[in-house]
């Protein structure tokens, strides 16, 4: 099921594309991150010094009240933004120092993204919300649907396949977004607030993916909860407090 990568870097080469896990492997490496805002004469500073190390196979928490900087952070691991200084390293390299067509690889294979919000299309299937990053990618209509919808089953939703992003839950319209994050074959999941809008019952279920995800499929995941129990699914914790990270505890 899994969609394999190649480039001439060792950003997306097949041993990272898999998903296989390597012990004690890093493959995310913040250092010394710091994101700086202007607003007039003002400085805006969410993350100030940031160092994180997320070791391969590693299900990560960041934790922290609102307006903290934890979805920043999520930014610039994900490169959907660039540092005021410092570095984020992935597989050993730099995302600085890639080319702008692999930094697009990167967000679009290696990492995928799970947000608050799903966005997902009301007016299309689960199957065809699920599909739609291979399409873009050039993969056939028959090829993207069928692989779609074994990712479905593994969320517990290969019944709701044909029903419309629209007629959902919101537990379900979650898992759909697991789903579709999941359908590039990424090595790394990242997730922000993913059961921030959800009843409890449907959170958990939603946890209870994720550590499937890295238990069972060997996925690497970055999470930023405010919700002690969300983060008791993790293996570190990490809090964030005035744009820093504490200690791992």
């Amino acid at each position: 099921m899994q969609t394999q990568v190649t480039s001439g870097t060792a950003l997306l080469d097949d041993s990272l594309a898999n998903g296989a896990a390597t012990n004690n492997t890093e493959i995310l490496r913040a250092v010394n991150l710091r994101k700086v805002y202007r607003s007039g004469d003002q400085e805006i500073v969410p993350l100030d010094g940031i160092n994180l190390e997320v070791i391969r196979g590693e299900m990560v928490a960041i934790v922290g009240p609102s307006g903290t900087g934890k979805s920043t952070l999520l930014h610039l691991l994900a490169a959907l933004d660039t540092p005021t200084s410092g570095a984020v390293y992935f597989a050993g390299d730099s995302l600085h120092d890639l080319t702008e067509k692999n930094v697009a690889e990167y967000r679009n294979r290696a990492v995928g993204f799970v947000w608050q919000r799903h966005h997902l299309l009301p007016d299309f299937t689960a199957a065809e919300n699920v599909a739609m990053p291979l399409l873009v990618r050039g993969t056939s209509l028959a090829q993207a649907l069928r692989t779609a919808k074994e990712w479905l089953g593994e969320v517990g939703l290969a019944d709701r396949a044909g029903q419309r992003g629209g007629q959902l839950s919101g537990g379900e319209q979650q898992r759909v977004a697991i789903a579709r994050a999941l359908v590039n074959g990424p090595t790394l999941l990242i997730a922000d607030e993913p059961t921030g809008d959800l009843d409890s019952h449907s959170a958990t279920e939603v946890l209870e993916i994720l550590k499937r995800l890295n238990e069972d499929f060997h996925k690497t995941i970055v999470m930023v909860t405010h919700d002690p129990h969300a983060a008791s699914y993790a293996h570190v914790t990490r809090h964030l407090e005035k744009g820093m990270l504490l200690p791992p505890g």
